[in-house]
């Protein structure tokens, strides 16, 4: 922890800069904390331990089995925190949700994964911001976008980002026929304007809209949605849930500007990769995870072979095992790449 340099005369000199330095800090301070919450858990547990080693008690033991699975849960959590090294990993999440081919199922599985990211989060500490979300036809969502905040937010969500695909039973199939829906995850780094990315404005095209659809929680009479797209890009940003139209185009802009940021780091990594004969992950394209509920019920990301058959779970944004296969295998991958 600097504790100098929050001490310096010109600490406030620049607000952003010292009030990221004073986040960072706090969370070095709540992983030390947590370390010895865990320590002093299991000292606990080993007192309970070697007291049922001595005479049976009933309720001593039920005490314990708890408390080892409350403190298996809380290692995994803490773990999990530890594999995340990556330059952009502390920062918030933007998720983009757009379902497949495939009308009302597909779209259907849209809503469902909004609302598995959506209890993750709860279930983590991250705050969860709407930025946009357009209504299915007659079910689920046509696309959403949203921001989970807090520290290691991206860090913790780079696993999702790809294809996810549904096996199911259609409730909208009349004949009552298995169903397979598809429905693309797209995730980025928020990124501030502490990073300079060159946006020239006559490559903007900006339009402003109202507001709609039962996703939004401001919907008004005025045009105070915006649609940015990048011209030469073609990328597109949209924001609607904000109150006015100055802070839906602020967080428009930074959805665009991370986005383009996101697209240069892709070229030069892809680049990188020509030059060593590594094969990267094709992540937006590829079909990352299967979660099929008929006929049996199963998980299982085809990139670590991680797989579980508690599907409810799962759909309640309990992820986490699959996160941490994820950044496993990620480590894995370079290690590979680094001995070649």
């Amino acid at each position: 922890m600097n504790e100098n340099a929050m001490q310096a005369a010109d600490f406030w000199s620049d607000s952003k800069k010292a009030q990221d330095l004073i986040n960072e800090n706090n969370q070095l301070k709540e992983t030390y904390n947590k370390f010895n919450e865990l320590t002093d858990q299991l000292a606990e547990l080993k007192v309970s331990y070697d007291l049922l080693s001595v005479e049976a008690d009933e309720e001593l033991q039920n005490d314990l089995e708890n408390g080892l699975s409350t403190l298996q849960d809380n290692l995994k959590r803490y773990e999990i925190q530890q594999l995340l090294s990556g330059k952009y990993d502390k920062l918030n999440a933007i998720f983009e949700i757009h379902p497949g081919a495939g009308g009302t199922e597909s779209q259907d599985w849209g809503a469902m994964l909004y609302r598995m990211y959506n209890r993750y989060a709860a279930l983590n500490g991250f705050d969860f911001e709407l930025i946009d979300y357009q209504d299915g036809d007659e079910a689920g969502l046509k696309s959403a976008t949203f921001v989970l905040k807090g520290y290691n937010a991206y860090g913790l969500s780079k696993s999702e980002k790809g294809v996810h695909r549904l096996v199911r039973i259609s409730p909208f199939n009349a004949q009552g026929k298995r169903q397979t829906s598809f429905t693309s995850v797209d995730v980025i780094p928020e990124i501030d304007n502490s990073i300079e990315i060159e946006i020239r404005p006559d490559d903007l095209k900006i339009d402003v809209y109202r507001s709609s659809g039962a996703g939004g929680q401001h919907i008004n009479k005025t045009s105070s949605a915006v649609r940015i797209t990048h011209l030469p890009t073609g990328l597109v940003a949209a924001s609607q849930e904000q109150r006015s139209q100055i802070q839906n185009r602020e967080m428009a802009m930074t959805m665009l500007r991370s986005k383009l940021y996101q697209l240069e780091r892709e070229k030069k990594e892809k680049e990188m990769a020509q030059i060593k004969g590594t094969q990267l992950e094709n992540a937006w394209g590829s079909q990352i995870r299967s979660y099929v509920f008929h006929p049996y019920n199963l998980v299982k990301d085809h990139r670590t072979g991680y797989e579980t058959s508690a599907v409810t779970g799962v759909m309640d944004g309990k992820i986490e095992g699959f996160i941490y296969a994820y950044l496993q295998w990620k480590i894995d991958q370079k290690k590979e790449q680094d001995i070649d």
